[in-house]
């Protein structure tokens, strides 16, 4: 019969330890409220500038952005196409996860060309425990709107925006973020 030594051990509940609290605290992203690598929702008393952003069917104006590490700029969108669009703040895999979550509100009657259905929106926030941008890296605006977005980038990352409306990301509505020192 096998004896299992102190040094074994110590091994296994080193281990242990480890996935318990080291996985967790690096898949948690940062402890200073970023949302991961892609930066927060930005102090509207920080903001270094303004980046008016025009959305048009499929494209955006400008077609990439460039801000500085830890900057927090206003973005103010205008979306000036003829169906609901989206500027969303995030990384290619984050954009790729989002769009079947468009794709729900799609079929759900939320997104109608270019109007959004409040009242879908309601009734999918009551059947599915959600329904609706609540997200502060994103807006989603019907045709003919403006709001505005305050964000304070992170000090590294690869990031682009993006529309996740079926379709509007592979059609080439996206752009990247370019950080800088």
């Amino acid at each position: 019969m096998k004896t299992i030594d102190s040094q074994s051990i110590f091994a296994c509940v080193l281990s242990l330890g480890i996935l318990l609290f080291g996985v967790p605290a690096v898949a948690s992203g940062t402890h200073n409220g970023m949302m991961g690598e892609t930066g927060r929702a930005g102090d509207p008393e920080k903001i270094t500038r303004t980046i008016e952003i025009v959305m048009h069917d499929n494209f955006y104006e400008p077609e990439e952005i460039s801000v500085k590490e830890g900057e927090t700029v206003r973005f103010v969108i205008k979306n000036a196409g003829e169906f609901v669009h989206e500027f969303n703040i995030g990384t290619a895999a984050m954009h790729a996860s989002h769009g079947s979550e468009m794709a729900m509100m799609m079929d759900h009657g939320v997104i109608k060309g270019g109007m959004i259905d409040w009242e879908a929106a309601k009734a999918m926030q009551a059947s599915m425990g959600h329904g609706m941008h609540e997200e502060p890296n994103s807006i989603l605006l019907e045709a003919g709107k403006t709001a505005e977005l305050v964000w304070q980038f992170p000090d590294h990352a690869e990031l682009e925006f993006a529309c996740n409306i079926p379709g509007h990301y592979d059609s080439g509505m996206m752009g990247p973020i370019e950080l800088s020192h």
